[in-house]
């Protein structure tokens, strides 16, 4: 839906208003005409009396037209304002809900690709090289484990590492060895993705922390996903230590941000964002406040929807729904679209 609702309301108030005004210019003419025959008819005494009650009655029925001609105009004018005042609440509410569908779809694709990385770590977690790496500890098989996890690596793309730790925190197998040659050796017994890993029910269970740069991944942004690896791979095994995957969350949610379906015309006022659950920006499709700016979003607990803020920008927000078995982290989609004029 575009203007010309709005724009068809104007162009009625114009058509109207012009006709109104040829008619209120054909009354000012009948008005002099009557008015010039009430003097001739004066000049003509006892024979213009008959002409004289005609002219006079003419001036009445003109009157009654400017009066007539006045009220429409007046009304019209009425009836296009509350016109074009519907049409544009039809605009912004149609215009918000096409907004909120589209927030409600890149947080829903965030989702899927998410709920694929909490099934790589509860998969990769029961693989025999990281489980003997835990099991039967040897250089040997921290050596075998990061090989293993190098190949991985190599069909997965979407992870900047892989990483297995012991149950004291120290970490004794990567993937990316070469490219982050201080991960092996870090202690990450106070890390919260560790220890929430160790705390898992069983195999089936992992644990999520997240979006934030890691210090030995070069700064890079993660979110990270973990759980427990058990004695023999078993679903109910004693716990040995924990895997964590590193999911390179910058180029994978700029990609979603920048995908959003707008219209050439939205594109370069609206914003995309993605919040975490606290509101912080974990990703904006101009760059901008990402892991640094909150934005305010008003819910008024509501999962999905739209509205005018103080600014006048129009916004489209919804909750993550989840997917299969991930239940989400409470994140939103949010669009931001501004009025013209406004940046």
């Amino acid at each position: 839906m575009d203007n010309s609702l709005i724009d068809l309301t104007k162009n009625v108030l114009d058509v109207a208003s012009q006709k109104v005004s040829v008619i209120e210019d054909i009354n000012r003419t009948t008005k002099m005409l009557a008015f010039n025959a009430l003097i001739e008819a004066g000049r003509a005494g006892d024979a213009g009396r008959g002409f004289a009650v005609v002219a006079n009655e003419v001036n009445s029925i003109s009157q009654r037209v400017s009066v007539v001609a006045g009220e429409l105009r007046s009304e019209i004018g009425q009836l296009v304002d509350r016109m074009t005042t519907v049409g544009e609440d039809l605009m912004t509410r149609f215009r918000g809900q096409r907004l909120a569908d589209l927030a409600l779809n890149s947080i829903d694709i965030i989702d899927r690709n998410l709920y694929e990385r909490s099934c790589d770590v509860r998969w990769w977690a029961t693989d025999s090289a990281v489980v003997a790496g835990l099991q039967t500890p040897s250089q040997e098989a921290f050596r075998h484990a990061s090989e293993r996890l190098n190949v991985i690596l190599q069909s997965y793309t979407v992870y900047l590492d892989l990483w297995v730790a012991d149950r004291s925190g120290r970490v004794i197998a990567t993937g990316r060895p070469d490219r982050f040659p201080h991960a092996i050796g870090t202690n990450v017994s106070n890390e919260a993705w560790f220890i929430d890993a160790l705390r898992t029910r069983d195999g089936s269970d992992f644990a999520v922390e997240d979006v934030r740069p890691n210090p030995v991944l070069e700064n890079r942004t993660v979110a990270t996903y973990s759980t427990a690896v058990r004695r023999d791979g078993a679903q109910d095994g004693e716990v040995l230590g924990a895997l964590g995957i590193f999911f390179d969350w910058e180029p994978q949610a700029r990609a979603v941000v920048t995908g959003v379906r707008l219209e050439t015309s939205e594109r370069s006022n609206t914003r995309c964002l993605l919040l975490d659950a606290a509101g912080r920006i974990i990703a904006a499709s101009d760059g901008r406040g990402e892991l640094t700016e909150s934005f305010h979003l008003v819910t008024q607990g509501q999962p999905m929807g739209h509205y005018l803020d103080r600014h006048g920008r129009l916004i489209g927000f919804a909750r993550t729904p989840g997917y299969e078995t991930y239940r989400g982290l409470g994140w939103y989609g949010v669009l931001v679209h501004n009025p013209p004029g406004q940046s």
